[in-house]
């Protein structure tokens, strides 16, 4: 009958076994994905090249000093005031309806136009213009769209 093993020995590898092992699989890996690697060096070279590569060193060396200038910006109540009402915008944006938006981006667009040639023919507007223009039903249908707006914006100044 055989002995019971009493004692397990580990084969100890050294320290320069171990750089070896870790050498040979970098190599391996690189092997591997020389065509990226390659074209990591190109965009560092360009990179170099544009000296961005230098800012962005600069930028991480005083990333304290970077950090505390980007801080006190944000901290300015105008920088406050300014992401408070994107904010605002943005909810309100969020609750319109994208056509209606669009549609109505399209008409100012169109409006401003026409204005603009009105402007440059230094058309006069007298007090007969302004009835015949409430018949004119693109008109009337901008006046009510405008009357309906003013009155929602009363009533949302009222609470």
């Amino acid at each position: 009958m055989a002995e019971p093993i009493t004692k397990i020995s580990h084969s100890a590898h050294t320290e320069k076994e171990l750089q070896e092992q870790s050498i040979d699989t970098i190599l391996e890996d690189l092997a591997k994905s020389a065509d990226g690697i390659k074209e990591l060096i190109k965009l560092f070279h360009q990179l170099h090249d544009s000296g961005i590569l230098g800012a962005v060193n600069g930028l991480v060396e005083a990333k304290e000093k970077v950090a505390g200038i980007a801080v006190e910006q944000l901290l300015r109540p105008q920088m406050t005031n300014a992401i408070n009402n994107m904010m605002a915008a943005a909810g309100v944006l969020s609750e319109t309806n994208p056509d209606m938006t669009k549609k109505l981006m399209g008409s100012l667009g169109n409006g401003l136009q026409r204005a603009e040639r009105a402007l440059a023919n230094n058309e006069k507007v007298g007090v007969f213009d302004l009835m015949k223009a409430l018949k004119d039903p693109d008109i009337n249908r901008a006046i009510g769209f405008g009357m309906n707006l003013l009155k929602g914006v009363g009533e949302g100044l009222k609470e």
